[in-house]
């Protein structure tokens, strides 16, 4: 029976097996990289994602570092040395400088004297004008204006035979048709003092009251 010869194999060069085995090679290494390189990458969203500003995770620090950024700029801008305060509104000045209410009718001045010669103020409005804050809300807007600085007197000047010392705490505004609103009998000096400095959280002794013509206030 005829078998055909089997044809002789050719010998494979040197070259060709090391280019296959670096294909074989750079093939493995390519299959090892690309999960470790996925894993990495997703680490490092996670990563970006915990620690992105804005985020819920973020949102109580940043709000902490808003409050404390604002702080810091209403006591590092200073202040003018003049300002005029109308009906509704809380300003201050510097050491030095003057306060000036104009037009005080119905209205109650109260001007906070700070230790280190400022003057802080508002005009606080028997009806509030538009824009403007009401009476309860003047001595919440002056109080977080003196921010916790040292005082050294409080001056409560104006019409005070027209005011009720709940006005401080609730604006004629406030009350209802039906409501009954407190109506001054006299002039409570006592009353009104003791109503900022509350409302203030100062010592009663640091607030006087003065009861004054109507016209423009001057304070230096």
């Amino acid at each position: 029976m005829f078998r055909p010869q089997s044809r002789p194999t050719a010998p494979v060069p040197p070259s060709a097996v090391a280019r296959s085995t670096a294909h074989r090679a750079r093939g493995a290494g390519a299959a090892l990289v690309l999960p470790v390189a996925l894993l990495a990458l997703q680490i490092g969203a996670g990563s970006a994602q915990a620690h992105t500003p804005g985020t819920a995770t973020d949102a109580p620090a940043v709000e902490a570092g808003a409050r404390a950024g604002a702080g810091a700029v209403a006591h590092t801008v200073p202040a003018p040395l003049e300002a005029t305060v109308t009906e509704g509104q809380v300003k201050e000045v510097a050491p030095g400088g003057v306060l000036t209410y104009p037009s005080v009718t119905s209205c109650l001045t109260i001007t906070v004297r700070l230790r280190d010669g400022g003057l802080v103020g508002a005009h606080a409005s028997l009806f509030q004008v538009p824009g403007e804050l009401r009476s309860d809300a003047i001595l919440p807007a002056l109080k977080a204006r003196i921010d916790g600085r040292p005082v050294s007197a409080v001056e409560v000047r104006g019409a005070v035979g027209a005011w009720h010392p709940s006005y401080f705490t609730r604006a004629i505004e406030s009350y209802g048709d039906t409501e009954p609103v407190p109506v001054p009998t006299g002039r409570d000096g006592e009353g009104i003092a003791r109503a900022v400095a509350d409302g203030l959280g100062l010592a009663r002794p640091l607030v006087t009251v003065q009861d004054v013509p109507d016209g423009d206030q001057v304070i230096s």
